[in-house]
This record gives C-alpha cells, structure tokens and sequence, in this order.
C-alpha cells in the first residue's frame, strides 16, 4: 500500500516489516464489565484473553512501535476499570516500545495510568492510521478499523462467517482484534461509502492462514 511494505496476520493484526510496527484495532478491553455497569452480565474474561492474544502477537513480531487504531477500551471508563493484574500486563507490554493510542467513538480520550502516546490519527509511510475510514488525503493510503469486518463464504452446502480484512489497496481496514466483538458483514450496504460498487477484495481469518476472496465471492448474510 502506497509503496510500504505490509503483512497481514492471521491474528487480526498488520505488520509493517519495514517499520517495524504493529498494528491492531478495536481491542475493546473491558466491554464485559461495561455491559456489567448496565445490568447485563457477561463472563469476565475478555480483557485477559485479548491482552494474551496481543502478547502472542507481539512475542511473534517484536515491534518497536505499537498502534492500536481506537476502540481499544469499550468506554471511556475503561482503563478506570482496569484490573490491577491486567494494567501490569499491559504495561509490560509496552516497556521498550513506542505505543500509540488511536482515539475511538467508545474511547474519545487518553487511557488512565497508561503509558503511550494518544492521538486522533497519525501518518508514516505514505499511510494514515485513523479508527474510522473518511475520505483519502491525496498521496496516502488508510489503515482503519471501526467497523470490524467479517466476511461469508458458501461452499459445499455450506456456509462459514469469519473476521476478516477487507482492503481495495488505497485503503484497508482491519478486523477487530478484541476476543468479545461482533462483526459487520463487508456486503452490508454500511459498507458502501467505504467501498464503493464492492471493489475490494477480503482476507478471512483461518487457523494459521489467511482465506483471500473477492467481493463477488462472498454472500450477506
């Protein structure tokens, strides 16, 4: 994408190999206990599993810079609710690395007691890092996140539902990565400002392998 270099894992995560960073988005940590607030009760473990999933992903990779693309608290109280296990961990985490936290809609502001640095987008690369896809700047292309992606395929009788990225090579946007988020088929006429007439081609996540199909090859649900 615009002359960078970029990987995509099967994680849900990008990798820029010549950067030498990492990107994820739409962690969510602390939606069980946000929708707990509310009175409807979840099992509690989404926070540990995500930040476990983020591990792995960087154990994987070694990235000297983090982004995480917003979303990554479920509300703006989140990082307040933060565990005092999982702040450890997630600091952990950061130490030695650049981090940067992308505002989102359910995360306007700087996480509480965290380092990194929080911004409303950045640019590098000939790439601009925002949460939610809005119209190309000339000369760059757009990573993104916010809608969580996922794609449908029919094959055999048939049918599997996956996250999914979904890119037309000037902008892509990547599924989410927290463990306890739902997803946006990319048929769903949502989609339509984001790509138009269906010009883009998904990469559904497998185990240890990406699935890549055309728009003309997936269904709605």
């Amino acid at each position: 994408m615009a002359g960078t270099l970029v990987g995509l894992h099967d994680s849900g995560a990008m990798w820029l190999p010549d950067e030498h960073t990492l990107v994820v988005a739409d962690l969510h940590l602390e939606k069980a206990s946000s929708f707990a607030r509310r009175g409807v009760m979840l099992p509690p473990y989404d926070t540990g599993a995500t930040l476990e999933k983020l591990a792995e992903a960087i154990d994987a990779f070694e990235p000297r810079r983090v982004i995480a693309l917003g979303d990554s608290f479920h509300d703006r109280n989140g990082s307040d609710r933060l565990p005092a296990a999982y702040r450890a961990m997630l600091t952990t985490l950061q130490l030695g690395r650049e981090w940067i936290w992308v505002t989102g809609n359910h995360d306007p502001i700087a996480p509480v007691g965290l380092c990194g640095e929080t911004v409303e987008e950045v640019s590098f690369a000939g790439l601009a890092f925002r949460h939610e896809p809005r119209a190309l700047a000339e000369g760059f292309a757009e990573v993104a996140g916010h809608l969580h992606p996922a794609g449908k395929v029919r094959r055999y009788g048939r049918s599997v539902r996956r996250p999914c990225f979904a890119t037309n090579g000037e902008r892509l946007v990547l599924p989410a990565f927290g463990v306890l988020t739902g997803g946006l088929n990319v048929l769903d006429p949502a989609w339509e400002s984001v790509f138009p007439a269906r010009r883009f081609s998904a990469f559904l996540l497998g185990e240890g392998r990406l699935y890549p199909f055309t728009a003309s090859k997936l269904v709605s649900d």
